[in-house]
């Protein structure tokens, strides 16, 4: 392995050994808490423009496997992990977590002391960084000038990065070994999912409970959306400022009160906006598979994936919608729901992958309010 060295834009830096390819990338330095699954973080594309850092300290042991991707492609700007495991042990394995992201283009970095990072992270907040593999990784203050003169996240547009070329139909549903309930045949309710970056296990909970999904690009606009004749539709998750995807805003405003809708993380931000309400950049967000929200419909609390950097404002204006989840960690909104529009959404995964299954419920609700909606036209 050659040196590998983290900057970050205040100037502190972070030494390591490099792995994956070689150069030099830019990005927002963020941390997850997962204990596992780095492969569906890895290709999550919320994560696009962000160097992620591990907080799990031994990282690569399960491999890699083309069954647990969540998307077509690496997204992340860089990987920093404590220990890369040397050997892999997992049946389903392929090819090892070196050799994924050398193939993907993608830097990763060992051997970092990221408990420091983290707690660095954590007291400064989440900011511009740069990680080098090779010899660009011998300049620690050239480094730090390039880390500080790349693109900021807020403002930052990266849907249009993300999202799908043309409309396609989701016919994929679950392996049973994994989840049991399985009625797609093709036949039932028509979903239209707006592409901002949509998670794979998230279409599938849809088929996986006899959703026909149709996903569309983020530019789409409400009357084409109408124009399908939807029993639904779905806000997926997605990088990025959500402020800054106006037309977005636009479209899931002019559907709102027309058709159910349900937003997932970027989702849930865009549905806030469109009610009128604000969004805002958080210190570090919340990233991992343990955070803890309260429903506050049902006092449970739920153990939940997150991956966000932003967050509805507590004093948003969100013209009858009510708050129905909190974050216990910070009292964020977790929730949203406008009962006279038939719109809700959260800001965190219920679809996991990774992480525990205690908000799949989110799911269902989904499907009885499409029910509803079929059972008003008739």
């Amino acid at each position: 392995m050659k040196p590998g060295l983290l900057a970050l834009e205040d100037g502190r830096t972070f030494a390591g050994l490099g792995f994956g390819a070689e150069g030099v990338q830019t990005g927002e330095i963020v941390f997850n808490t997962s204990m596992t699954g780095y492969q569906e973080i890895l290709t999550d594309p919320s994560y696009h423009k962000q160097i992620v850092t591990m907080t799990a300290p031994h990282i690569g042991n399960t491999g890699i496997n083309p069954e647990d991707v969540e998307s077509e492609r690496v997204w992340v700007a860089g990987f920093v992990v404590r220990a890369l495991s040397p050997v892999v042990s997992n049946w389903r394995s392929q090819i090892d977590l070196y050799e994924y992201l050398r193939d993907q283009g993608i830097i990763g970095l060992t051997g970092v002391a990221t408990r420091s990072l983290v707690r660095h992270i954590r007291e400064k907040g989440a900011m511009r960084a740069a990680i080098a593999h090779g010899d660009a990784a011998q300049d620690a203050a050239a480094l730090v000038e390039v880390a500080r003169s790349s693109p900021d996240m807020s403002g930052a547009n990266l849907v249009d990065d993300v999202t799908c070329a043309e409309p396609y139909n989701w016919t994929q549903m679950s392996d049973s070994a994994w989840y049991s309930q399985h009625h797609y045949d093709g036949e039932g309710p028509l979903i239209v999912a707006y592409d901002t970056g949509i998670k794979r296990n998230i279409l599938r909970m849809m088929t996986d409970r006899g959703l026909r999904v149709t996903v569309v690009p983020a530019h789409t606009t409400a009357d084409e959306v109408l124009a399908m004749k939807p029993a639904g539709v779905f806000l997926s998750n997605g990088p990025g400022d959500p402020a800054a995807v106006t037309y977005m805003i636009d479209s899931v405003h002019d559907l709102l009160g027309k058709t159910p809708i349900f937003g997932i993380c970027l989702g849930h931000q865009i549905l806030a906006l469109a009610l009128g309400g604000k969004t805002e950049k958080m210190r570090f967000g919340h990233r991992g598979g343990n955070q803890p929200v309260k429903n506050l419909l049902t006092g449970v609390v739920e153990i939940s994936a997150h991956n966000h950097g932003f967050a509805v404002t507590a004093d948003s204006d969100l013209h009858g919608a009510e708050v129905t989840h909190i974050n216990l960690n910070d009292n964020t909104i977790e929730g949203l729901r406008h009962v006279g529009l038939g719109a809700f959404s959260v800001q965190y995964h219920p679809e996991a992958s990774p992480g525990p299954h205690d908000s799949l419920y989110l799911f269902d609700e989904f499907v009885d309010r499409v029910k509803g909606e079929l059972a008003a036209r008739d």
